[in-house]
């Protein structure tokens, strides 16, 4: 479903690609493609080069660490609180996402 909502949005006639790291999910055999997408898997082990493990990072060092949480449910609240506590800044997810040697040619 979320593949079908990218190509949904994508330009007619322009083609999409999407970066995924190698996580076990992100390769089932039935998941279906669409025509418009293209999946790029990064290299094994380079953080570096998903800038998602950056946001993750953030969120956990500013509103989810040094907590107990005392259920899943808490769990649920606490996240959807920092995804959108962080969804409400735009500008730090530009920065976390920048790649400072990407800029460079």
């Amino acid at each position: 479903m979320h593949l079908e909502e990218i190509a949904f949005h994508v330009a007619p006639g322009a083609h999409a690609v999407v970066l995924l790291d190698q996580a076990g999910w992100h390769g089932s055999a039935e998941l279906v493609v669409p025509q418009n997408i293209t999946l790029m898997p990064l290299p094994p082990r380079c953080p570096e080069l998903n800038p998602v493990e950056n946001v993750w990072q953030f969120m956990r060092d500013n509103w989810l660490s040094n907590r107990i949480f005392s259920s899943y449910d808490d769990i649920v609240d606490h996240s959807c609180f920092a995804w959108n506590k962080l969804a409400d800044q735009p500008w730090r997810i530009m920065t976390l996402g920048l790649r400072t040697w990407a800029h460079r040619f």
